[in-house]
C-alpha cells in the first residue's frame, strides 16, 4: 500500500474530538482554582484534558497526569476508567503504540472487573487500532471481530461506524479492497444516521483511501472533501491538517497540478493561522506535500530543500511511512533532473524500507546510506575505466567481448541447472505435502469412524437405559407402590419403606438425566441452539455455575446432524472441564455465525493454568475437544494464565 495512503489511515483513528471553546476552557480553568479535592474535581481535571487534547498534547497529559493522581489518592472507581483510557488516546495520537497497548490493557482489566460491557467494547476497538498500528495482523482480526460482537450483544449503537470503519482499514491493509469499500459504506452511513462524527470521519477517511486502491479517484476526491467539510464544521485541527495533507498527495498522483497547488497553499496557511502543534510524522508530511507541489512547478531546488528537511526528521526517528513517500519523491525528483543513477538508488532505498517489519529496522537502511551512495560511485568509475581500456585497443575490446560471452554463457548454464534443481526439489517437496495430506485425510477418515461408532454407542446406551432399564424400574416402583397399599407395616418399617420409594424416585431421575445427556433429544428435535440453551440453563439451575449463554444468527442455521452433535460435544467438554478444573464462578458461552463461519468463545474466570504444560495433563478430554475440531476442518485456540481465567476461540467452516 502506499505510504501516503498508511498515513493517512491514522487521520480519524488518532483524532482528539475536543470541542472546548478557548472560553469555556477558561471557565474550567477558573473552577479549578476553587474546586475540593473529590470525585468532581477529578472529573474536571479529565475536561480540561480533553479540551487541550486536540491543540496542546503537551498541557493535556499535564493535567491528566493530575487527574490520576487524585484517582489513586481517592480510590476514585467512577473516574477510573477514563482516566486511563484518555492516556490511550494521547499516547495514540503521538503514535507511541507501545504505551497506548500498556494502558488499553489496563482499561480492558478495569472494565471486565465492573463488569462494564460498553466500556469493555470500547477498549477492544482501541486494542484493534494500536495492535493494526504495531502490524500484528492477526491480533487485530481477533480484536475487530470480537469488539464488533461484543457491541452487537450490547446494541451499542453510537459505536456501530466505528466497528465498520475499523474493518474498513482491516480489509485495506490485506488488500481486499472491495471488501474494504463494502464495510466503509456501511459505516458511513451508520455514522451519518446516529450522528456519530468519529466514527463518521473514519469510516469516510478510509473508504476514500479503499477507492484510491481501486483507481476510482473521482469517488475518493468526493469522500475526501466530504471528509474535509464535516472537520471544518466540527472544529477538528488535526483532521483538517491531515485531511489536507491527503487531497494534496492525491492530486499530485494524479497529475492535477492545479488542485494540487491551491490545496498545498490552504494546507500552508492553515498550519501557519491556526497554530496546531503537529509532531514529527505530520511535519515530514508537510515537507512531501511542498516538495511535490515544488516538483510540478520545477523549480527543483526548493523541492531538494523540503525533501532534505524531512528526511532528516524521518532517519533521525526512524518514521517509516513518511520515509518511504520521501524517498519516492527523491526519486521523482532525480528522474526529472535526469539524474537517472540517483533516481534509481532512491527507488531502491523505498524498495528496502518497504520490506521493514518494524520501525527499528530502518535504522539499518539509514547508517548504510553513505557506504552504498560511495560503492555506486566506485563502480560507476570502474565501468568507465573499462570503456576507456575498450576504446584504446580492438583486441581489447574483443577480449572482452569473449569474456562477457562466456561470462553469459557460464550464467544461462548456472540458472539452467538451478532452475532444473529448483524444479526437482519443488515435485519433491509437493510429493511430501501429498503424502501428508493423505495421511491427515486417512487420521480425519479413523477419527470420523470413531465420534460416529461413540455417537451410536451412546445413543444406543441411551435408549437401552431410558426404555429398558428406565422401564424395569418405574415397573418395580409401580409394584412397591401396590404393596404398600396391600401390606401392614410397622411404622419404622412403613417410613423404611417409604424411604426406598425415595430412593428409587431418585435412582429413576438419575438414570434419565444421564440418558438425556448421552442423546439430548431436544438436539434431534429442535436443533443446536436450543439444546445448548437447554444444557446451559439446566447447569445454572443447579446453582454450581453461573453460566451466560447467547448466540447470534444460529437460530435458523441448519446443520447437519454429525456436526451438530460434534459441537454440542465439544461445548459439553469444555464446560466439563471448567466445572472440574477451573474452580469459578462464571462461564460466557457465545456462538456467532459470520458469512461462512461459525464462531464459538468459551470463557470462565476461574484460576487459569500454564498452557504450554496442557500436553502433561492426565485424561483425554482436550484430545477428544482437539479431534473433533479436526474432524470438522475447524481451528481452535486456547488461551490462559494462572489466576487469569480461560478462554477457548473455535472457528468451523460452514461450506
Amino acid at each position: 500500500m502506499n505510504t501516503a495512503i498508511k498515513y493517512a489511515l491514522l487521520l480519524c483513528v488518532c483524532c482528539c474530538f475536543g470541542k472546548a471553546s478557548a472560553a469555556e476552557l477558561e471557565v474550567l480553568l477558573e473552577q479549578l482554582k476553587s474546586a475540593r479535592e473529590d470525585t468532581a474535581k477529578v472529573s474536571l481535571l479529565l475536561d480540561i484534558e480533553m479540551a487541550y487534547s486536540a491543540k496542546d498534547p503537551d498541557s493535556a497529559m499535564y493535567y491528566l497526569n493530575q487527574a490520576r493522581k487524585l484517582v489513586h489518592k481517592l480510590n476514585d472507581t467512577t473516574n477510573e476508567y477514563r482516566c486511563y483510557f484518555e492516556y490511550v488516546v494521547l499516547y495514540h495520537a503521538k503514535f507511541d503504540n507501545q504505551k497506548a497497548l500498556e494502558y488499553c490493557l489496563k482499561t480492558i482489566d478495569i472494565a471486565q472487573k465492573r463488569n462494564n460491557k460498553q466500556q469493555e467494547a470500547k477498549s477492544y476497538r482501541a486494542l484493534f487500532n494500536i495492535y493494526h498500528n504495531l502490524r500484528e495482523y492477526d491480533l487485530a482480526v481477533k480484536y475487530a471481530m470480537h469488539s464488533r460482537k461484543l457491541s452487537e450483544s450490547i446494541g451499542d449503537t453510537l459505536n456501530i461506524a466505528i466497528n465498520y470503519g475499523n474493518l474498513c482499514w482491516l480489509y485495506m491493509d490485506l488488500g481486499q479492497y472491495k471488501k474494504a469499500v463494502y464495510y466503509g459504506e456501511k459505516g458511513i452511513e451508520a455514522g451519518k444516521r446516529y450522528r456519530d462524527i468519529k466514527g463518521w470521519l473514519i469510516s469516510i477517511n478510509n473508504t476514500a483511501l479503499a477507492y484510491r486502491n481501486l483507481n476510482d479517484n473521482k469517488k475518493a476526491e468526493e469522500l475526501f472533501k466530504q471528509q474535509l467539510e464535516i472537520a471544518y464544521k466540527e472544529n477538528i485541527p488535526r483532521s483538517i491538517h491531515k485531511g489536507l495533507a491527503n487531497l494534496c498527495i492525491m492530486y499530485y498522483n494524479i497529475g492535477d497540478r492545479d488542485n494540487l497547488a491551491r490545496y498545498t497553499q490552504e494546507y500552508n496557511n492553515y498550519v501557519t493561522s491556526s497554530n496546531v502543534r503537529i509532531g514529527p510524522k505530520d511535519q515530514c508530511y508537510g515537507y512531501i506535500v511542498n516538495a511535490y507541489n515544488y516538483i510540478y512547478n520545477k523549480q527543483f531546488s526548493l523541492a531538494e530543500e523540503q525533501i532534505l528537511k524531512g528526511l532528516e526528521i524521518a532517519e533521525r526517528d526512524s518514521i517509516a511511512d513518511p520515509l518511504m513517500e520521501l524517498y519516492t519523491a527523491y526519486s521523482n525528483l532525480s528522474y526529472a533532473r535526469h539524474d537517472f543513477q540517483k533516481g534509481q538508488f532512491y527507488l531502491n532505498k523505498y524498495d528496502s524500507v518497504s520490506q521493514a517489519e518494524f520501525d527499528d529496522e530502518l535504522s539499518l537502511y539509514s547508517m548504510d546510506l553513505e557506504a552504498k551512495y560511495e560503492t555506486a560511485k566506485k563502480e560507476n568509475k570502474i565501468l568507465k575505466q573499462q570503456q576507456q581500456l575498450q576504446n584504446r585497443s580492438v583486441w581489447i575490446y574483443i577480449l572482452m567481448g569473449s569474456v562477457l560471452l562466456l561470462a553469459a554463457l557460464s550464467f544461462l548454464l548456472y540458472r539452467y541447472f538451478a532452475q532444473r534443481n529448483a524444479l526437482l526439489s519443488k515435485e519433491k517437496i509437493i510429493r511430501e505435502q501429498r503424502i501428508q495430506e493423505l495421511e491427515k485425510e486417512k487420521q480425519l477418515e479413523a477419527t470420523e469412524a470413531i465420534l460416529k461408532g461413540q455417537e451410536e454407542e451412546r445413543s444406543r446406551i441411551a435408549k437401552d437405559l431410558h426404555d429398558g432399564l428406565g422401564g424395569m424400574l418405574s415397573g418395580v416402583k409401580y409394584s412397591l407402590n401396590n404393596m404398600k397399599e396391600n401390606v401392614l407395616l410397622t411404622p419404622e418399617n412403613a417410613l423404611s419403606f417409604g424411604r426406598t420409594l425415595d430412593m428409587l424416585d431418585s435412582g429413576i431421575q438419575e438414570l434419565r438425566r444421564i440418558a438425556h445427556n448421552m442423546m439430548p433429544e431436544n438436539l434431534v428435535k429442535f436443533g443446536l441452539d436450543v439444546a445448548l440453551k437447554d444444557y446451559c440453563s439446566a447447569i445454572a439451575g443447579s446453582k454450581s455455575l453461573q453460566i451466560n449463554y447467547s448466540s447470534f444468527g444460529i437460530d435458523r442455521l441448519q446443520l447437519d446432524t454429525n456436526v451438530s452433535v460434534t459441537v454440542y460435544r465439544v461445548i459439553q467438554e469444555l464446560i466439563g472441564n471448567v466445572i472440574k478444573h477451573a474452580q469459578a464462578t462464571g462461564v460466557i458461552v457465545q456462538l456467532f455465525r459470520d458469512e461462512d463461519k461459525l464462531h464459538i468463545t468459551v470463557e470462565d474466570n476461574g484460576i487459569g493454568f500454564d498452557t504450554q504444560n496442557i500436553q502433561s495433563f492426565k485424561g483425554a478430554g482436550w484430545t477428544n475437544i482437539q479431534n473433533r475440531i479436526a474432524y470438522l476442518k475447524g481451528t481452535i485456540e486456547l488461551e490462559s494464565g494462572k489466576g487469569t481465567g480461560t478462554s477457548v476461540v473455535i472457528e468451523i467452516p460452514l461450506a
